[in-house]
């Protein structure tokens, strides 16, 4: 279906370059059958935008996917023109590089993903089954119209896996760390679950984690000050020098964000001296815990465990959610009762011999990932027969 064209459904597509042009409500409305997820809200992508953190500086350029069947929007996907693969956590570098030296030239490529966040969620928001079959169709076809090597999906959820399958895109299998509560009515029935070695461990961490005068606060939605915001700002900073070069966030994308979604937030901040020294910022959505950013002016023993998995456990632990996702990468977040899962992204090439090659890597590397988190389980700090990842409660 070619942008503003119109199909046999009478489904016609176009692309917009700020999400603005698509009334909140409306884009909100089509994920409303799906668990709440704070990254595909249209606040949550507005703000990127508003704020400069995506845009034609920062080479993620937005080409949003809007569906209408006659005035009615019934489809939308967040969609970018990348001109590299920075800030996606679905690594492609090395399939770039081959495509390149092939003669090819693989950027821009067009991306469909929630900015910055490795959070599985909606991607192809639709009102019905047909109208995201259209959208994977669509997405695809654009790839060809827009002129571009590639399009992808990166951390889909299971409902838009089964549509992109259908529409033939490559999967890929990736790892991340999540912690399931299993009705858990305490923090220690959590500890309890643990083999004795792993609980005194943690006991021990968080003991060591409140020396030295260490306040720890948890605070959420309007308890977030502009001063608390300031402090984070430095704190993001600096992890993010440190680990990017430069931060993918400005600093305006925290203002407007607390402003248009501040009940979302849930920041962990450590005072010493009543002034903030460390914090994480994680974001709520249905009855999980997104663990999105951390960083500290002054360093601790184990502050970090403590700040960024510790208290997130407690906290959904204390009000009955589901889960935490820890993001990206980290075995040591094993070793604190988060657990290996698989997580999902969709591919499709235009070139049919790179296509081919991808998806005989693919099939390779999925293989190997799902050994890797075979081996990863028996790490897990449970005590044998209380679950784990191998139990799969609540695992996607």
């Amino acid at each position: 279906m070619a942008d503003g064209g119109r199909d046999e459904t009478g489904l016609t597509l176009t692309t917009v370059e700020d999400i603005s042009e698509v009334d909140a409500d409306a884009w909100d409305s089509l994920a409303a059958d799906r668990p709440r997820n704070p990254f595909s809200r249209h606040a949550f992508l507005k703000a990127l935008e508003a704020s400069g953190s995506v845009g034609e500086r920062s080479g993620w350029i937005p080409r949003h996917l809007v569906l209408k069947r006659g005035e009615e929007l019934v489809g939308a996907a967040a969609m970018y023109a990348k001109l590299h693969s920075q800030g996606e956590y679905i690594f492609d570098h090395h399939w770039a590089d081959a495509y390149q030296r092939a003669g090819g030239r693989y950027y821009p490529k067009l991306l469909i993903a929630a900015p910055f966040t490795p959070a599985t969620g909606p991607r192809l928001l639709a009102a019905d089954a047909p109208a995201r079959r259209a959208l994977a169709a669509a997405a695809a076809d654009a790839a060809a119209q827009f002129g571009v090597s590639s399009l992808h999906v990166n951390f889909v959820d299971a409902t838009d896996d089964a549509a992109l399958d259908a529409a033939g895109y490559l999967k890929r299998e990736t790892a991340q760390y999540h912690w399931f509560n299993r009705d858990y009515q305490r923090y220690d029935d959590f500890l309890a679950a643990l083999s004795s070695r792993k609980r005194k461990t943690i006991r021990r961490e968080r003991r060591a984690a409140a020396e030295s005068g260490i306040r720890i606060r948890r605070l959420r939605g309007a308890e977030i000050t502009a001063a608390h915001w300031e402090a984070f700002w430095v704190f993001y900073q600096d992890t993010g020098a440190r680990k990017w070069g430069t931060p993918y966030l400005s600093r305006s994308f925290f203002s407007i964000a607390a402003e248009t979604m501040g009940e979302d937030f849930l920041m962990v901040v450590a005072e010493r001296d009543d002034s903030p020294i460390a914090g994480a910022l994680n974001v709520i959505g249905g009855d999980c815990i997104y663990g999105r950013y951390w960083g500290c002016v002054e360093h601790h023993p184990f502050l970090h465990f403590e700040v960024c998995y510790h208290q997130a456990i407690e906290f959904a632990i204390e009000h009955g959610l589901s889960r935490v996702e820890a993001g990206a990468q980290g075995e040591h977040k094993i070793a604190r009762g988060y657990e290996p899962v698989a997580t999902i992204s969709r591919h499709h090439f235009v070139d049919d011999g790179f296509r081919r090659a991808i998806a005989d890597y693919l099939q390779r590397e999925r293989e190997h990932n799902a050994a890797e988190i075979d081996i990863l389980e028996n790490y897990t700090p449970f005590r044998k027969g209380d679950g784990g990842a191998s139990g799969g409660d609540g695992a996607p």
